[in-house]
């Protein structure tokens, strides 16, 4: 795998066999020495232009506990401030021998201008391109859901007739529209629930079933319930009348998690924001799977970090 931009035309078994080696990642930490030396000798640069807690700590983390060296870039306080722009920046990266570079940005398609300009010759992962996509929380989301659902036997199985409601922001969301493509090619069936102000213009591609009833979608009693955060920073305009209004209709408050079957997962990709999309007692109940998915966030981009820097096929 040279990159890593997207999910969207991942193929079934190149996603489980990320997610395959993700669990042999997950035993390295519970060890007492959290270390393998596959990547001994790599450089992997962070290359963050958008704030982040969970993703960039989380590929720090992968990328030492495969023994690869790490420089973390951050573009405040960068010559970013100053004018310099993604070319020089890019360039700049590769003059220091960077083996794998990690991007989030703001621009949608950032990532993919980096992996196809031939400004730097390293592979590149997509941390998150503005409203784009977030393939590696994908692909943490299923590795979380799989693990939940087969424990130690997950091993190659996909999640094949497992229901997934996506609730919340999706018009904003690069969450949403990387697990679209990714659960539905591992065989889930989504659906997607918000008002009609937070959905896409036009969803006649997408490979789910479209809601704007959160009760009646609790009712079909889904296997997982993904909600999301309230991109607030992406709004321009009043896309809901209030935060009063919005959790009354689309949060998962108390009453709506004791509507849900006992044994659906309950999902956030962080940071949340509790009393808006999810209240407090559904964020730390047993179904619960938040802090799950930021401990197997370190296994999966461990593995996504193998295959890049060990090749394969480009995605």
């Amino acid at each position: 795998m040279r990159n890593l931009l997207t999910t969207q035309g991942l193929a079934r078994d190149e996603a489980i066999a990320i997610l395959d080696v993700a669990e042999d990642m997950a035993s390295v930490s519970e060890r007492e020495v959290k270390k393998l030396p596959t990547l001994r000798g790599k450089t992997v640069i962070n290359l963050f232009f958008e704030d982040s807690t969970r993703t960039r700590i989380s590929f720090e983390a992968a990328a030492k506990r495969l023994s690869a060296d790490v420089i973390n870039f951050a573009a405040k306080g960068s010559s970013v401030s100053k004018g310099e722009n993604l070319k020089d920046t890019a360039q700049t990266l590769a003059a220091m021998g960077a083996d794998a570079v990690v991007v989030r940005h703001w621009a949608s398609g950032a990532p993919k201008t980096l992996a196809d300009s031939g400004w730097i010759d390293a592979g590149i992962v997509n941390a998150g391109d503005g409203t784009h996509e977030h393939p590696t929380q994908a692909l943490l989301d299923a590795f979380t859901i799989r693990r939940r659902l087969h424990g130690t036997a997950a091993r190659g199985k996909g999640l094949d007739g497992v229901t997934v409601t996506i609730v919340g922001d999706i018009v904003h969301s690069r969450v949403a529209r990387s697990n679209v493509w990714l659960l539905t090619t591992l065989g889930a069936h989504v659906t997607l629930v918000a008002p009609a102000t937070l959905l896409p213009v036009n969803m006649s591609g997408w490979p789910v079933e479209v809601s704007y009833d959160l009760d009646s979608a609790i009712a079909q009693g889904p296997d997982v319930i993904m909600m999301l955060r309230v991109q607030a920073e992406r709004m321009a305009a009043a896309f809901f009348p209030n935060a009063r209004e919005y959790s009354r209709q689309w949060g998962l408050n108390d009453e709506r998690l004791t509507a849900l079957p006992a044994s659906s997962m309950v999902m956030h990709p962080g940071p949340m924001n509790r009393g808006l999309e999810i209240s407090a007692a559904a964020a730390d109940s047993p179904q619960s799977t938040v802090l799950e998915q930021v401990a197997n966030g370190v296994s999966v981009r461990m593995s996504v970090l193998y295959h890049l820097l060990s090749g394969a096929v480009e995605r």
